[in-house]
Protein backbone atom coordinates (compact mmCIF):
# COMPACT_ATOMS: atom_id res chain seq x y z
CA UNK A 1 0.00 0.00 0.00
CA UNK A 2 1.12 3.62 -0.71
CA UNK A 3 3.69 5.24 2.02
CA UNK A 4 1.24 8.33 1.88
CA UNK A 5 1.28 9.31 5.70
CA UNK A 6 -2.17 8.54 7.55
CA UNK A 7 -4.29 11.96 7.84
CA UNK A 8 -5.56 13.25 11.21
CA UNK A 9 -8.06 11.05 12.81
CA UNK A 10 -10.65 13.93 12.03
CA UNK A 11 -9.85 13.15 8.19
CA UNK A 12 -9.85 9.42 8.04
CA UNK A 13 -13.14 7.97 6.10
CA UNK A 14 -16.04 6.54 8.79
CA UNK A 15 -15.69 3.84 9.78
CA UNK A 16 -18.65 1.79 8.76
CA UNK A 17 -17.93 2.11 5.41
CA UNK A 18 -15.06 -0.81 5.23
CA UNK A 19 -18.09 -2.80 6.73
CA UNK A 20 -20.85 -1.80 4.25
CA UNK A 21 -22.44 -3.58 1.21
CA UNK A 22 -23.60 -1.06 -0.85
CA UNK A 23 -26.81 -1.59 -3.57
CA UNK A 24 -26.72 0.61 -6.10
CA UNK A 25 -30.39 2.08 -7.35
CA UNK A 26 -31.57 4.02 -10.23
CA UNK A 27 -35.04 5.28 -8.78
CA UNK A 28 -37.38 4.80 -11.88
CA UNK A 29 -36.52 1.64 -12.50
CA UNK A 30 -36.04 -0.17 -9.34
CA UNK A 31 -39.79 -0.75 -7.91
CA UNK A 32 -43.15 1.45 -8.62
CA UNK A 33 -46.01 2.14 -5.64
CA UNK A 34 -49.58 1.48 -6.03
CA UNK A 35 -49.45 5.46 -5.89
CA UNK A 36 -46.59 5.60 -8.64
CA UNK A 37 -49.30 4.01 -11.30
CA UNK A 38 -51.52 7.34 -10.85
CA UNK A 39 -49.24 10.04 -12.16
CA UNK A 40 -49.41 10.06 -15.49
CA UNK A 41 -48.92 8.22 -18.88
CA UNK A 42 -45.90 6.01 -17.88
CA UNK A 43 -43.50 3.45 -19.89
CA UNK A 44 -44.14 -0.23 -19.42
CA UNK A 45 -42.52 -1.71 -16.72
CA UNK A 46 -40.95 -4.82 -18.93
CA UNK A 47 -40.48 -2.64 -22.04
CA UNK A 48 -37.24 -2.15 -23.58
CA UNK A 49 -35.75 1.10 -21.62
CA UNK A 50 -35.41 4.41 -23.86
CA UNK A 51 -33.38 7.64 -23.31
CA UNK A 52 -36.28 9.55 -22.48
CA UNK A 53 -38.91 7.46 -20.93
CA UNK A 54 -40.17 7.51 -17.37
CA UNK A 55 -41.21 3.73 -15.72
CA UNK A 56 -42.47 5.32 -12.46
CA UNK A 57 -40.26 3.98 -10.31
CA UNK A 58 -40.26 6.02 -6.61
CA UNK A 59 -39.29 6.14 -3.32
CA UNK A 60 -42.42 4.35 -1.94
CA UNK A 61 -41.53 1.29 -4.52
CA UNK A 62 -37.88 1.26 -2.71
CA UNK A 63 -39.37 1.28 0.29
CA UNK A 64 -41.45 -1.64 0.03
CA UNK A 65 -38.43 -3.37 -1.52
CA UNK A 66 -36.07 -2.78 1.36
CA UNK A 67 -36.30 -6.56 2.69
CA UNK A 68 -34.98 -7.97 -0.69
CA UNK A 69 -31.68 -5.40 -0.37
CA UNK A 70 -31.47 -6.78 3.32
CA UNK A 71 -32.15 -10.42 2.30
CA UNK A 72 -29.52 -10.05 -0.42
CA UNK A 73 -26.93 -9.07 2.36
CA UNK A 74 -26.68 -5.03 1.77
CA UNK A 75 -26.72 -2.69 5.09
CA UNK A 76 -26.60 0.43 2.80
CA UNK A 77 -28.00 2.02 -0.35
CA UNK A 78 -26.17 4.45 -2.93
CA UNK A 79 -29.31 6.25 -5.05
CA UNK A 80 -29.02 8.06 -8.37
CA UNK A 81 -30.14 11.28 -8.33
CA UNK A 82 -33.57 12.31 -6.42
CA UNK A 83 -33.75 15.89 -6.76
CA UNK A 84 -36.48 17.71 -9.32
CA UNK A 85 -35.40 17.10 -12.91
CA UNK A 86 -37.27 16.50 -16.17
CA UNK A 87 -35.37 13.49 -16.90
CA UNK A 88 -35.66 9.79 -16.02
CA UNK A 89 -31.68 9.60 -13.93
CA UNK A 90 -32.32 12.87 -12.83
CA UNK A 91 -29.05 14.49 -13.76
CA UNK A 92 -30.61 18.01 -15.06
CA UNK A 93 -31.31 19.72 -11.40
CA UNK A 94 -34.14 21.77 -11.76
CA UNK A 95 -34.44 21.94 -7.79
CA UNK A 96 -32.01 20.85 -5.08
CA UNK A 97 -34.15 20.66 -1.95
CA UNK A 98 -37.02 18.84 -3.83
CA UNK A 99 -37.75 15.36 -4.04
CA UNK A 100 -38.78 14.94 -7.16
CA UNK A 101 -42.98 14.74 -7.12
CA UNK A 102 -42.51 11.61 -9.35
CA UNK A 103 -40.64 9.54 -6.75
CA UNK A 104 -43.24 10.69 -4.26
CA UNK A 105 -41.81 13.71 -3.34
CA UNK A 106 -40.40 14.64 0.34
CA UNK A 107 -42.82 12.80 2.15
CA UNK A 108 -41.67 9.59 -0.09
CA UNK A 109 -37.93 10.49 1.33
CA UNK A 110 -38.75 10.84 4.47
CA UNK A 111 -40.26 7.60 4.68
CA UNK A 112 -37.63 5.32 3.21
CA UNK A 113 -34.89 7.07 5.27
CA UNK A 114 -36.71 6.83 8.65
CA UNK A 115 -37.30 2.73 6.76
CA UNK A 116 -34.13 2.44 5.86
CA UNK A 117 -32.30 3.40 9.29
CA UNK A 118 -34.53 1.78 11.38
CA UNK A 119 -33.06 -1.50 9.36
CA UNK A 120 -29.47 -0.38 9.74
CA UNK A 121 -29.39 0.79 6.07
CA UNK A 122 -27.03 3.40 5.23
CA UNK A 123 -28.29 6.35 2.77
CA UNK A 124 -25.92 8.39 0.50
CA UNK A 125 -27.36 10.36 -2.31
CA UNK A 126 -25.75 11.67 -5.98
CA UNK A 127 -24.31 14.76 -5.86
CA UNK A 128 -24.41 17.15 -9.26
CA UNK A 129 -23.08 19.90 -8.07
CA UNK A 130 -21.01 20.73 -11.55
CA UNK A 131 -24.08 21.50 -13.87
CA UNK A 132 -27.80 21.90 -13.54
CA UNK A 133 -30.70 21.24 -15.65
CA UNK A 134 -32.70 23.99 -18.15
CA UNK A 135 -35.69 24.34 -15.56
CA UNK A 136 -33.20 25.37 -12.78
CA UNK A 137 -34.64 28.06 -11.24
CA UNK A 138 -31.60 31.11 -11.99
CA UNK A 139 -30.92 29.65 -15.15
CA UNK A 140 -33.97 29.84 -16.13
CA UNK A 141 -34.25 33.64 -14.96
CA UNK A 142 -31.56 34.29 -17.58
CA UNK A 143 -33.77 32.78 -19.76
CA UNK A 144 -36.41 34.96 -19.58
CA UNK A 145 -34.47 38.01 -18.21
CA UNK A 146 -31.70 38.12 -20.28
CA UNK A 147 -28.66 40.11 -19.60
CA UNK A 148 -30.82 42.44 -16.86
CA UNK A 149 -31.03 38.85 -14.52
CA UNK A 150 -28.99 39.40 -11.44
CA UNK A 151 -28.04 35.44 -11.83
CA UNK A 152 -25.84 36.13 -14.92
CA UNK A 153 -23.03 35.20 -12.83
CA UNK A 154 -24.14 31.84 -11.75
CA UNK A 155 -23.18 30.66 -15.16
CA UNK A 156 -20.39 30.74 -17.70
CA UNK A 157 -22.10 32.73 -20.08
CA UNK A 158 -20.57 33.95 -23.34
CA UNK A 159 -23.44 36.33 -25.32
CA UNK A 160 -26.66 36.89 -25.21
CA UNK A 161 -29.46 35.73 -26.51
CA UNK A 162 -29.00 32.30 -24.90
CA UNK A 163 -29.92 29.38 -27.21
CA UNK A 164 -30.79 27.59 -24.70
CA UNK A 165 -33.54 25.31 -27.56
CA UNK A 166 -32.04 25.73 -30.75
CA UNK A 167 -28.89 25.91 -31.78
CA UNK A 168 -29.27 26.10 -35.52
CA UNK A 169 -27.32 29.22 -35.39
CA UNK A 170 -24.22 27.90 -33.60
CA UNK A 171 -23.13 28.17 -30.13
CA UNK A 172 -25.35 27.70 -27.34
CA UNK A 173 -23.94 31.13 -25.59
CA UNK A 174 -23.33 29.29 -22.39
CA UNK A 175 -20.74 26.53 -21.27
CA UNK A 176 -22.71 23.10 -20.61
CA UNK A 177 -21.67 19.91 -19.46
CA UNK A 178 -19.99 18.39 -22.38
CA UNK A 179 -21.38 20.34 -24.68
CA UNK A 180 -24.94 19.77 -23.67
CA UNK A 181 -27.57 22.74 -24.01
CA UNK A 182 -29.58 20.93 -21.39
CA UNK A 183 -27.08 20.57 -18.72
CA UNK A 184 -25.53 24.25 -18.39
CA UNK A 185 -22.18 24.20 -16.29
CA UNK A 186 -22.25 26.39 -12.85
CA UNK A 187 -19.87 28.75 -12.32
CA UNK A 188 -18.69 27.89 -8.79
CA UNK A 189 -15.92 30.29 -9.02
CA UNK A 190 -18.79 32.86 -7.70
CA UNK A 191 -19.19 33.02 -4.30
CA UNK A 192 -22.76 32.95 -4.27
CA UNK A 193 -22.81 29.73 -6.50
CA UNK A 194 -20.28 27.93 -4.16
CA UNK A 195 -22.23 28.90 -0.96
CA UNK A 196 -25.45 28.01 -2.02
CA UNK A 197 -24.26 24.16 -3.01
CA UNK A 198 -22.43 23.86 0.42
CA UNK A 199 -25.62 24.56 1.95
CA UNK A 200 -27.06 22.29 -0.01
CA UNK A 201 -24.78 19.82 0.60
CA UNK A 202 -25.27 20.55 4.87
CA UNK A 203 -29.43 20.75 4.25
CA UNK A 204 -29.51 17.02 3.31
CA UNK A 205 -27.05 16.01 5.78
CA UNK A 206 -29.33 17.27 8.18
CA UNK A 207 -31.88 16.07 6.93
CA UNK A 208 -30.02 12.10 8.08
CA UNK A 209 -28.52 11.25 5.05
CA UNK A 210 -25.12 9.29 5.61
CA UNK A 211 -22.90 10.74 2.92
CA UNK A 212 -22.82 12.15 -0.89
CA UNK A 213 -21.52 10.16 -3.91
CA UNK A 214 -20.50 13.17 -6.24
CA UNK A 215 -20.52 13.29 -9.55
CA UNK A 216 -17.97 14.43 -11.97
CA UNK A 217 -15.75 16.40 -9.45
CA UNK A 218 -12.41 16.48 -11.49
CA UNK A 219 -15.18 19.00 -13.46
CA UNK A 220 -15.22 21.55 -10.71
CA UNK A 221 -11.37 23.09 -10.99
CA UNK A 222 -12.63 26.21 -8.40
CA UNK A 223 -9.56 25.76 -5.78
CA UNK A 224 -10.54 24.61 -2.57
CA UNK A 225 -14.37 23.96 -3.26
CA UNK A 226 -13.80 20.07 -2.22
CA UNK A 227 -11.59 20.76 0.68
CA UNK A 228 -14.46 23.16 1.74
CA UNK A 229 -17.39 20.64 1.20
CA UNK A 230 -15.55 17.86 2.83
CA UNK A 231 -14.64 20.10 6.18
CA UNK A 232 -18.73 21.26 6.36
CA UNK A 233 -20.55 18.09 5.48
CA UNK A 234 -17.82 16.57 8.35
CA UNK A 235 -18.76 19.50 10.58
CA UNK A 236 -22.31 18.55 10.16
CA UNK A 237 -22.18 14.84 10.44
CA UNK A 238 -18.41 13.11 11.29
CA UNK A 239 -19.71 10.07 9.88
CA UNK A 240 -20.95 10.92 6.42
CA UNK A 241 -18.99 9.71 3.52
CA UNK A 242 -18.11 11.28 0.73
CA UNK A 243 -17.22 9.21 -2.53
CA UNK A 244 -15.84 10.71 -5.59
CA UNK A 245 -16.78 9.26 -9.16
CA UNK A 246 -13.28 9.41 -10.56
CA UNK A 247 -12.70 6.92 -13.54
CA UNK A 248 -8.88 6.57 -13.12
CA UNK A 249 -6.14 6.83 -10.42
CA UNK A 250 -7.63 8.82 -7.64
CA UNK A 251 -5.05 9.19 -4.98
CA UNK A 252 -4.92 12.78 -4.98
CA UNK A 253 -8.62 13.29 -4.32
CA UNK A 254 -8.47 10.30 -1.49
CA UNK A 255 -5.09 9.80 0.10
CA UNK A 256 -4.64 12.98 2.20
CA UNK A 257 -8.40 12.86 3.69
CA UNK A 258 -9.01 16.55 2.49
CA UNK A 259 -11.36 15.90 0.35
CA UNK A 260 -12.90 12.69 -0.54
CA UNK A 261 -12.73 9.32 1.74
CA UNK A 262 -12.80 7.01 -1.70
CA UNK A 263 -13.91 6.59 -5.40
CA UNK A 264 -16.03 4.76 -7.36
CA UNK A 265 -12.88 1.83 -8.63
CA UNK A 266 -13.34 1.68 -12.23
CA UNK A 267 -9.86 0.63 -12.26
CA UNK A 268 -10.80 -2.34 -10.17
CA UNK A 269 -13.81 -3.27 -12.09
CA UNK A 270 -11.41 -3.32 -15.60
CA UNK A 271 -8.81 -5.35 -14.28
CA UNK A 272 -11.69 -7.87 -12.43
CA UNK A 273 -13.77 -7.91 -15.46
CA UNK A 274 -10.57 -8.61 -17.82
CA UNK A 275 -9.48 -11.36 -15.82
CA UNK A 276 -12.90 -13.46 -14.78
CA UNK A 277 -14.65 -12.82 -18.06
CA UNK A 278 -11.20 -13.43 -20.31
CA UNK A 279 -12.03 -15.04 -24.02
CA UNK A 280 -15.68 -14.80 -23.20
CA UNK A 281 -15.54 -11.01 -23.06
CA UNK A 282 -17.80 -9.51 -25.78
CA UNK A 283 -15.20 -7.29 -28.31
CA UNK A 284 -18.06 -4.80 -29.28
CA UNK A 285 -19.29 -3.92 -25.37
CA UNK A 286 -15.14 -3.58 -24.39
CA UNK A 287 -15.01 -0.97 -26.79
CA UNK A 288 -17.53 0.99 -25.61
CA UNK A 289 -16.56 0.98 -22.25
CA UNK A 290 -15.22 3.87 -20.47
CA UNK A 291 -12.93 1.73 -18.16
CA UNK A 292 -10.20 -0.51 -19.83
CA UNK A 293 -11.00 -3.71 -20.43
CA UNK A 294 -8.96 -7.08 -22.08
CA UNK A 295 -8.30 -10.59 -21.11
CA UNK A 296 -5.74 -11.24 -18.24
CA UNK A 297 -4.17 -14.05 -16.94
CA UNK A 298 -3.65 -14.65 -13.28
CA UNK A 299 -0.36 -12.95 -13.55
CA UNK A 300 -1.91 -9.28 -14.95
CA UNK A 301 -4.46 -9.92 -12.89
CA UNK A 302 -1.89 -9.76 -9.80
CA UNK A 303 0.18 -7.13 -11.45
CA UNK A 304 -2.91 -5.28 -11.91
CA UNK A 305 -4.30 -5.17 -8.61
CA UNK A 306 -1.12 -5.10 -6.88
CA UNK A 307 -0.25 -1.70 -8.64
CA UNK A 308 -3.98 -0.57 -6.54
CA UNK A 309 -2.65 -1.58 -3.74
CA UNK A 310 0.97 0.10 -3.80
CA UNK A 311 -1.20 3.37 -4.98
CA UNK A 312 -3.14 3.91 -2.15
CA UNK A 313 -2.82 4.32 1.62
CA UNK A 314 -4.88 1.48 3.44
CA UNK A 315 -7.62 4.22 4.98
CA UNK A 316 -8.48 5.23 1.19
CA UNK A 317 -8.23 1.58 -0.26
CA UNK A 318 -10.53 0.36 2.33
CA UNK A 319 -13.01 3.29 1.49
CA UNK A 320 -13.07 2.83 -2.04
CA UNK A 321 -16.90 1.72 -3.91
CA UNK A 322 -16.09 -1.33 -6.03
CA UNK A 323 -18.23 -2.32 -8.54
CA UNK A 324 -19.00 -4.61 -11.65
CA UNK A 325 -21.18 -2.24 -13.72
CA UNK A 326 -23.52 0.69 -12.61
CA UNK A 327 -25.36 3.53 -14.53
CA UNK A 328 -23.06 4.56 -16.65
CA UNK A 329 -21.42 1.10 -18.00
CA UNK A 330 -22.96 -1.90 -20.08
CA UNK A 331 -24.21 -4.53 -17.38
CA UNK A 332 -21.52 -6.96 -16.22
CA UNK A 333 -23.60 -10.06 -18.03
CA UNK A 334 -23.43 -8.52 -21.11
CA UNK A 335 -19.67 -7.56 -21.23
CA UNK A 336 -18.91 -10.93 -20.78
CA UNK A 337 -20.85 -11.78 -23.33
CA UNK A 338 -23.75 -13.58 -21.18
CA UNK A 339 -21.95 -15.84 -19.22
CA UNK A 340 -23.13 -16.26 -15.58
CA UNK A 341 -20.08 -18.40 -14.72
CA UNK A 342 -17.95 -15.01 -15.84
CA UNK A 343 -20.11 -12.81 -13.59
CA UNK A 344 -19.81 -15.15 -10.56
CA UNK A 345 -16.36 -15.48 -10.45
CA UNK A 346 -16.16 -11.24 -10.73
CA UNK A 347 -18.62 -11.04 -7.80
CA UNK A 348 -16.19 -13.46 -5.63
CA UNK A 349 -12.99 -11.03 -6.95
CA UNK A 350 -15.14 -7.99 -5.67
CA UNK A 351 -16.08 -9.32 -2.85
CA UNK A 352 -12.96 -10.38 -1.35
CA UNK A 353 -10.83 -7.17 -2.03
CA UNK A 354 -10.47 -4.24 0.57
CA UNK A 355 -13.02 -1.76 0.22
CA UNK A 356 -16.99 -1.69 0.14
CA UNK A 357 -18.44 -3.76 -2.81
CA UNK A 358 -21.58 -2.18 -4.69
CA UNK A 359 -24.08 -4.11 -6.50
CA UNK A 360 -25.78 -2.05 -9.28
CA UNK A 361 -29.40 -3.57 -9.23
CA UNK A 362 -30.23 -6.41 -11.35
CA UNK A 363 -26.74 -7.74 -11.22
CA UNK A 364 -27.74 -10.07 -8.48
CA UNK A 365 -29.81 -11.75 -10.90
CA UNK A 366 -28.14 -11.95 -14.28
CA UNK A 367 -29.72 -8.71 -15.95
CA UNK A 368 -28.19 -7.86 -19.45
CA UNK A 369 -28.10 -4.98 -21.11
CA UNK A 370 -25.65 -2.51 -23.16
CA UNK A 371 -24.75 0.59 -21.76
CA UNK A 372 -27.43 3.76 -21.13
CA UNK A 373 -30.02 3.18 -21.78
CA UNK A 374 -29.60 -0.49 -22.34
CA UNK A 375 -28.30 -0.79 -18.83
CA UNK A 376 -31.41 0.89 -17.12
CA UNK A 377 -34.28 -1.52 -17.61
CA UNK A 378 -37.02 -2.18 -15.02
CA UNK A 379 -36.32 -4.39 -12.27
CA UNK A 380 -38.33 -7.58 -13.78
CA UNK A 381 -40.03 -8.76 -10.43
CA UNK A 382 -42.79 -10.27 -12.19
CA UNK A 383 -40.61 -12.29 -14.56
CA UNK A 384 -38.92 -14.71 -12.30
CA UNK A 385 -38.02 -17.04 -14.68
CA UNK A 386 -35.68 -14.67 -16.24
CA UNK A 387 -33.76 -14.82 -13.22
CA UNK A 388 -30.41 -16.39 -12.69
CA UNK A 389 -30.53 -18.19 -9.70
CA UNK A 390 -27.28 -19.88 -9.44
CA UNK A 391 -25.55 -15.74 -9.55
CA UNK A 392 -28.34 -14.59 -7.02
CA UNK A 393 -27.52 -17.55 -4.63
CA UNK A 394 -23.52 -16.42 -5.38
CA UNK A 395 -24.05 -12.77 -4.61
CA UNK A 396 -26.54 -13.37 -1.20
CA UNK A 397 -23.36 -16.49 0.11
CA UNK A 398 -20.45 -13.54 -1.11
CA UNK A 399 -22.21 -10.94 0.88
CA UNK A 400 -22.77 -13.12 4.15
CA UNK A 401 -19.66 -14.44 3.86
CA UNK A 402 -18.12 -11.26 3.63
CA UNK A 403 -20.34 -9.59 6.62
CA UNK A 404 -19.20 -13.07 8.88
CA UNK A 405 -15.61 -12.97 8.15
CA UNK A 406 -13.54 -9.69 9.74
CA UNK A 407 -10.19 -10.49 7.63
CA UNK A 408 -12.35 -9.89 4.28
CA UNK A 409 -13.49 -6.14 5.29
CA UNK A 410 -10.09 -5.56 7.36
CA UNK A 411 -7.77 -7.91 6.58
CA UNK A 412 -3.96 -6.95 4.64
CA UNK A 413 -4.15 -8.45 1.00
CA UNK A 414 -1.59 -10.87 -0.17
CA UNK A 415 -1.12 -12.47 -3.28
CA UNK A 416 0.23 -16.33 -3.10
CA UNK A 417 -0.01 -17.71 -7.23
CA UNK A 418 -0.45 -16.09 -9.71
CA UNK A 419 1.50 -17.67 -12.90
CA UNK A 420 2.06 -16.23 -16.01
CA UNK A 421 0.44 -17.87 -18.60
CA UNK A 422 -2.23 -19.33 -16.30
CA UNK A 423 -5.99 -18.91 -15.28
CA UNK A 424 -5.29 -20.06 -11.40
CA UNK A 425 -5.35 -17.02 -9.11
CA UNK A 426 -5.05 -17.25 -5.57
CA UNK A 427 -4.47 -14.42 -2.36
CA UNK A 428 -4.72 -14.53 1.38
CA UNK A 429 -6.79 -11.77 3.70
CA UNK A 430 -4.98 -12.07 7.30
CA UNK A 431 -6.53 -9.86 10.32
CA UNK A 432 -5.16 -10.91 13.70
CA UNK A 433 -5.32 -14.56 13.71
CA UNK A 434 -7.72 -15.08 11.02
CA UNK A 435 -6.18 -16.24 7.14
CA UNK A 436 -8.64 -16.61 4.70
CA UNK A 437 -7.76 -18.22 1.35
CA UNK A 438 -9.05 -17.48 -1.59
CA UNK A 439 -8.63 -19.09 -5.04
CA UNK A 440 -9.98 -18.67 -8.97
CA UNK A 441 -10.00 -20.24 -11.69
CA UNK A 442 -11.19 -18.13 -14.73
CA UNK A 443 -9.81 -20.97 -17.50
CA UNK A 444 -11.54 -23.18 -19.21
CA UNK A 445 -10.17 -26.97 -17.69
CA UNK A 446 -9.70 -28.24 -13.87
CA UNK A 447 -6.58 -26.96 -12.13
CA UNK A 448 -4.26 -28.95 -9.29
CA UNK A 449 -1.45 -26.52 -7.99
CA UNK A 450 0.72 -26.45 -5.05
CA UNK A 451 0.75 -23.72 -2.56
CA UNK A 452 3.92 -23.04 -0.58
CA UNK A 453 4.27 -22.70 3.06
CA UNK A 454 3.54 -18.96 3.04
CA UNK A 455 -0.22 -19.69 3.66
CA UNK A 456 0.62 -21.50 6.58
CA UNK A 457 -2.21 -22.89 8.44
CA UNK A 458 -3.07 -26.40 8.64
CA UNK A 459 -7.09 -26.24 9.65
CA UNK A 460 -8.14 -26.41 6.17
CA UNK A 461 -12.31 -25.38 6.09
CA UNK A 462 -14.13 -24.64 2.93
CA UNK A 463 -16.24 -21.41 3.71
CA UNK A 464 -17.51 -20.82 -0.28
CA UNK A 465 -17.21 -22.66 -3.57
CA UNK A 466 -16.42 -25.58 -4.81
CA UNK A 467 -13.02 -27.34 -4.63
CA UNK A 468 -10.49 -28.68 -2.25
CA UNK A 469 -7.73 -27.83 -0.43
CA UNK A 470 -5.50 -30.29 1.29
CA UNK A 471 -1.93 -29.47 3.74
CA UNK A 472 0.68 -31.09 3.32
CA UNK A 473 4.33 -30.83 5.11
CA UNK A 474 5.32 -27.97 2.20
CA UNK A 475 2.07 -26.33 2.53
CA UNK A 476 -1.76 -26.88 0.37
CA UNK A 477 -2.32 -28.72 -2.63
CA UNK A 478 -5.73 -27.05 -4.06
CA UNK A 479 -7.65 -28.36 -6.74
CA UNK A 480 -10.38 -26.68 -8.40
CA UNK A 481 -12.75 -27.14 -12.04
CA UNK A 482 -12.63 -25.18 -14.44
CA UNK A 483 -14.47 -21.55 -13.84
CA UNK A 484 -14.91 -22.01 -10.26
CA UNK A 485 -13.78 -20.46 -7.17
CA UNK A 486 -13.50 -21.23 -3.37
CA UNK A 487 -13.00 -19.22 0.04
CA UNK A 488 -11.50 -21.79 2.85
CA UNK A 489 -10.74 -20.54 6.69
CA UNK A 490 -6.80 -21.69 6.95
CA UNK A 491 -6.15 -20.04 10.47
Amino acid sequence: MSDLAQPPKSRMPPGWVADAIFYQVFPDRFARSESATQQGRLQAWNAPPTVAGFKGGDLFGLAERLEWIEQLGCNAIYLNPVFQSPSNHRYHTHDYYRIDPLLGGDRAFRYLLAECHRRGIRVILDGVFNHVGRGFFQFNHILEAGPDSPYVDWFHVHGFPLRAYDQSNGHAQYDAWWGMPALPKLNTDNPEVREYLMRVGEHWVDRGIDGWRLDVPEEIGTEGFWEEFRQRIRARNPDAYLVGEIWGEANWWTGSGERFDGTMNYLLTGHTVSFAGADRIDPREAERLQYPVGCLDAAGYATAVQGLIDTYPAHALNAHLNLLGSHDTARIRTVVGGDPASVRLAALLMFTFPGAPCIYYGDEIGMTGGPDPGCRAGFPWDRREDWNRQTLDAFSSLARLRRQETALRHGSYRVVHAPAGQRLYAFVREHNSERILVAVNSGNHETHTALGPSVGGQCMRRLWGTGEAVPYSGGLRIRLPARQGAVWDVT
